[in-house]
């Protein structure tokens, strides 16, 4: 947090690189108040004592509020005490993460059960990290250094659950094809395919190959994510072109539930799969 009353425009280092989801709310929540107060961006700032500039950069959710700006705000727009509890849930942005995937992320990290169908790429919990850099240098635009290094090392902090959580159960579904695609070269796909190999030999995380010669496949449709929460809930994930979607509905969670239950049956078991990859590891 930065302290102390700021006067003049907001330096680009303070400003949050990657703004979160609670910063943009709570700087909507900033603006409601004020606007319903009667007061301009240049009167509130004259009023909590900092610039409007960073009055501005706090509604438009591009950097934390420190004490001082919150406990101002509070006195200022009616001392309901609002601010003060939104504050409490402030977090910055998540360098590496998709704005769109950040909630399936911290949904995740509380998981007790997790299930994954992928068609396009390995699942990101199980690429190895020459195949998550080849995965982020052929996006469009291309990424910087730091953009890259960050996408890699938010990749690779997600894996960590896999070991971290053993009595949690991963299951993945991949389809076959994706093991055919050389992303980055024979000598990356090799060292992916081994990478899976270890990464699915403990009990609680299951991988299931959807063999090329499938006559029957119920998900169609695209890539599907499933988690159960600590509290029973359960929920799912879809992702396309540049967005995803978290599904919330009951209705359409348990569809996916149910596809992907018959995804199972319709897949290769477990000692098939991983003897298939044994195999097209040989090939390369």
């Amino acid at each position: 947090m930065w302290t102390g009353d700021v006067v003049g425009s907001v330096a680009e280092s303070e400003r949050e690189p990657d703004p979160s989801d609670s910063l943009r709310t709570f700087g909507a929540v900033v603006q409601a108040l004020r606007e319903h107060a009667g007061l301009t961006r240049a009167q509130f700032a004259e009023h909590v004592r900092f610039s409007k500039h960073t009055v501005e950069s706090v509604e438009l959710g591009r950097r934390m509020p420190d004490e001082q700006f919150i406990e101002r705000a509070e006195a200022v727009l009616g001392n309901t005490g609002a601010l003060r509890r939104a504050a409490r849930h402030l977090t910055r942005g998540e360098p590496g993460l998709a704005a769109w995937f950040r909630r399936w992320a911290r949904l995740e990290r509380e998981a007790v059960s997790l299930c994954t169908y992928e068609c396009r790429l390995v699942p990101g919990l199980l690429q190895s990290e020459a195949y998550a850099r080849a995965v982020f240098d052929n996006g469009i635009p291309l990424l910087t250094d730091e953009q890259l290094e960050a996408q890699v090392t938010a990749r690779l902090e997600r894996q960590e659950m896999l070991s971290a959580r053993p009595q949690v159960p991963f299951s993945f579904i991949v389809e076959q094809s994706v093991f055919h695609r050389r992303l980055g070269g024979e000598e990356v796909l090799r060292d992916q395919i081994n990478h899976v190999l270890e990464h699915t030999r403990p009990r609680n995380v299951t991988l299931q190959l959807m063999p090329l010669n499938a006559e029957y496949h119920a998900c169609l449709d695209g890539p599907v994510r499933l988690l159960e929460s600590p509290q029973g809930r359960r929920y799912a994930y879809s992702e396309g072109q540049q967005n995803g979607r978290l599904i919330l509905g009951l209705k359409e969670v348990a569809l996916l539930h149910q596809r992907y239950d018959t995804l199972r049956s319709q897949a290769l078991p477990p000692k098939e799969s991983r003897d298939l990859l044994e195999r097209l590891r040989g090939e390369l």
